[in-house]
């Protein structure tokens, strides 16, 4: 007991000499709580029959049964596989794009013209995919810019936008465009952590600019990548809602149905049951947390550090 009193007591004064340092992260500490860990309750109404009149608290149990409906509706388990064929899908079309683009304008020399075509890439970052929803339809729709090209070279308009075929790869390519530069800025810090000695060294034994980056550049940021890569695997079934919910139209709604935009259409554009979109809530996230915790175990089975220890 005299031994964890004195333990206690270290901790305190351990807290008060770095009080600064925790008053600091006090903020987000709150915010967590608040918004992430307090809200956690209401995921019970998963397994609730949720009456407006009762409340989350008094509304009455029921086990498991929202979850019989749930995996009863054929356009569930269809949102379910469209969220991962598109969302594995984004990896391999979208996840090497900003490390290409990273590795390509590392190798610029000259710094002004470096920083001029960082914040040409990194500007889309900062449009809402309201505006960029909003060029696609100037540029792609049957009246757009492209059509009118075609038109006055003899050719037949296409409806880009409405072609269930062209949806996906439209998906990859404007996110590519507008979030690329913007994950391509932590492949750069990583790569302004690698010791220049290196470079030098290379470039002594006469190794060429592409022996460069495959032996020294694409190693040193290894492990950002697969960070970067658990996490998005990580989020396989939460990613690309903003996307395909303002991109989508009634043409391409059936491509573009995923988990997050069939939780939308149950929730708001019928009759409400927050307890049966809840349910659904709950099971994407626990398909989530296991391709997250399945992607980790992955990577360290292949010789690589992962996320937890």
């Amino acid at each position: 007991m005299k031994n964890q009193s004195v333990k206690k007591k270290g901790v305190l004064i351990d807290i008060w000499k770095a009080r600064e340092l925790f008053l600091l992260i006090l903020p987000g500490i709150i915010w967590y709580i608040v918004f992430a860990y307090i809200p956690i309750y209401g995921l019970s109404l998963a397994f609730k029959q949720y009456k407006a009149n009762l409340g989350i608290f008094r509304s009455p149990w029921v086990g498991l049964e929202n979850y019989k409906y749930v995996f009863r509706d054929p356009a569930f388990m269809e949102s379910v596989f469209r969220t991962i064929v598109i969302n594995f899908g984004r990896i391999i079309f979208q996840f090497p794009f900003p490390i290409i683009l990273a590795l390509m304008l590392n190798e610029v020399r000259v710094n002004r013209y470096k920083k001029i075509l960082q914040t040409i890439y990194t500007f889309p970052h900062f449009l809402s995919w309201i505006v960029i929803a909003s060029i696609m339809v100037n540029v792609l729709d049957s009246r757009g810019m492209v059509n009118a090209i075609i038109t006055m070279l003899g050719g037949e308009k296409f409806n880009f936008l409405g072609n269930t075929r062209f949806f996906k790869p439209l998906l990859y390519i404007t996110e590519n465009w507008k979030s690329s530069g913007w994950t391509m800025i932590i492949y750069l810090a990583a790569i302004s952590g690698i010791d220049i000695e290196q470079y030098e060294s290379a470039k002594i034994d006469g190794a060429s600019r592409l022996q460069t980056i495959w032996h020294i550049t694409v190693p040193s940021i290894k492990s950002t990548m697969i960070v970067l890569l658990v996490l998005q695997v990580g989020n396989i079934m939460t990613q690309g809602f903003d996307q395909i919910f303002n991109i989508s139209n009634p043409a391409t709604a059936k491509a573009g149905e995923i988990l997050d935009i069939y939780i939308y259409r149950i929730t708001f554009q019928g009759t409400a049951d927050f307890s049966f979109s809840t349910a659904v809530s709950l099971f994407r996230s626990v398909i989530n947390f296991i391709f997250l915790i399945t992607a980790d175990r992955v990577t360290k089975a292949l010789g690589s550090d992962g996320l937890f220890a």
